[in-house]
Protein backbone atom coordinates (compact mmCIF):
# COMPACT_ATOMS: atom_id res chain seq x y z
CA UNK A 1 0.00 0.00 0.00
CA UNK A 2 1.68 3.53 -0.89
CA UNK A 3 1.41 6.74 1.08
CA UNK A 4 -1.34 9.06 -0.29
CA UNK A 5 -0.54 11.55 1.92
CA UNK A 6 2.87 12.60 0.80
CA UNK A 7 2.33 11.86 -3.07
CA UNK A 8 1.19 15.01 -5.19
CA UNK A 9 -2.24 15.80 -5.74
CA UNK A 10 -3.63 14.17 -8.64
CA UNK A 11 -6.24 16.71 -9.59
CA UNK A 12 -6.31 20.18 -11.48
CA UNK A 13 -7.97 22.14 -9.20
CA UNK A 14 -6.32 23.61 -6.21
CA UNK A 15 -7.77 25.23 -3.02
CA UNK A 16 -6.62 28.93 -3.88
CA UNK A 17 -7.28 30.96 -6.90
CA UNK A 18 -4.69 32.07 -9.72
CA UNK A 19 -5.03 35.51 -8.69
CA UNK A 20 -3.99 34.66 -5.23
CA UNK A 21 -1.16 32.74 -6.57
CA UNK A 22 0.16 35.50 -8.51
CA UNK A 23 -0.10 37.71 -5.02
CA UNK A 24 1.76 34.88 -3.32
CA UNK A 25 4.68 35.33 -6.12
CA UNK A 26 4.34 38.96 -6.03
CA UNK A 27 4.78 38.67 -2.03
CA UNK A 28 8.12 36.71 -2.95
CA UNK A 29 9.45 38.70 -5.36
CA UNK A 30 7.66 42.00 -6.29
CA UNK A 31 9.84 42.69 -9.24
CA UNK A 32 9.12 39.45 -11.27
CA UNK A 33 8.43 39.57 -15.30
CA UNK A 34 4.86 38.89 -16.11
CA UNK A 35 6.25 35.70 -18.51
CA UNK A 36 7.77 34.49 -15.31
CA UNK A 37 4.71 34.69 -12.87
CA UNK A 38 2.90 32.96 -15.68
CA UNK A 39 5.59 30.24 -15.78
CA UNK A 40 5.88 30.19 -11.54
CA UNK A 41 1.90 29.80 -11.65
CA UNK A 42 1.33 27.64 -14.53
CA UNK A 43 -0.44 30.13 -16.73
CA UNK A 44 -0.92 31.74 -19.57
CA UNK A 45 1.22 35.20 -19.76
CA UNK A 46 -2.57 36.93 -20.68
CA UNK A 47 -4.05 35.35 -18.10
CA UNK A 48 -1.45 37.11 -15.97
CA UNK A 49 -1.57 40.78 -17.23
CA UNK A 50 -5.84 39.74 -16.79
CA UNK A 51 -5.40 38.98 -13.27
CA UNK A 52 -3.03 41.99 -12.81
CA UNK A 53 -5.36 44.69 -14.33
CA UNK A 54 -8.07 43.07 -11.83
CA UNK A 55 -6.00 43.60 -8.62
CA UNK A 56 -5.11 46.76 -9.67
CA UNK A 57 -8.06 47.96 -10.13
CA UNK A 58 -9.61 46.69 -7.27
CA UNK A 59 -6.99 48.32 -4.71
CA UNK A 60 -5.14 44.90 -4.31
CA UNK A 61 -2.12 46.04 -6.23
CA UNK A 62 -0.26 49.49 -6.75
CA UNK A 63 2.05 49.65 -9.95
CA UNK A 64 4.90 51.23 -9.89
CA UNK A 65 8.03 51.83 -12.83
CA UNK A 66 11.28 50.36 -11.34
CA UNK A 67 13.78 51.43 -15.02
CA UNK A 68 12.36 48.49 -17.49
CA UNK A 69 10.39 46.87 -14.68
CA UNK A 70 7.31 46.94 -13.00
CA UNK A 71 7.57 46.78 -8.88
CA UNK A 72 4.05 45.85 -6.93
CA UNK A 73 3.02 46.61 -3.58
CA UNK A 74 0.35 44.42 -2.81
CA UNK A 75 -2.27 46.26 -0.10
CA UNK A 76 -1.75 43.61 2.76
CA UNK A 77 -4.43 45.23 4.78
CA UNK A 78 -7.01 44.72 2.26
CA UNK A 79 -10.27 42.63 2.90
CA UNK A 80 -10.56 39.33 1.73
CA UNK A 81 -13.79 39.45 -0.85
CA UNK A 82 -15.95 36.67 -0.05
CA UNK A 83 -18.33 37.15 2.75
CA UNK A 84 -17.03 34.12 4.47
CA UNK A 85 -13.32 35.41 4.82
CA UNK A 86 -14.26 39.26 4.53
CA UNK A 87 -12.96 39.66 8.99
CA UNK A 88 -9.37 38.77 6.87
CA UNK A 89 -6.72 40.44 5.01
CA UNK A 90 -4.70 39.41 2.26
CA UNK A 91 -1.53 40.24 4.47
CA UNK A 92 -2.45 37.67 7.20
CA UNK A 93 -3.25 35.06 4.68
CA UNK A 94 0.12 36.21 2.93
CA UNK A 95 2.33 35.94 5.75
CA UNK A 96 1.06 31.63 6.14
CA UNK A 97 1.57 31.36 2.51
CA UNK A 98 4.53 33.58 1.13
Amino acid sequence: MTDKINEPPTKEWTFLTNHFHILVVLARQPDMRISDMATEVGITYRAVQRILAELVEDGVLIVQKDGRRNRYTINRERRLRHPLESKHTIGTLLEILA
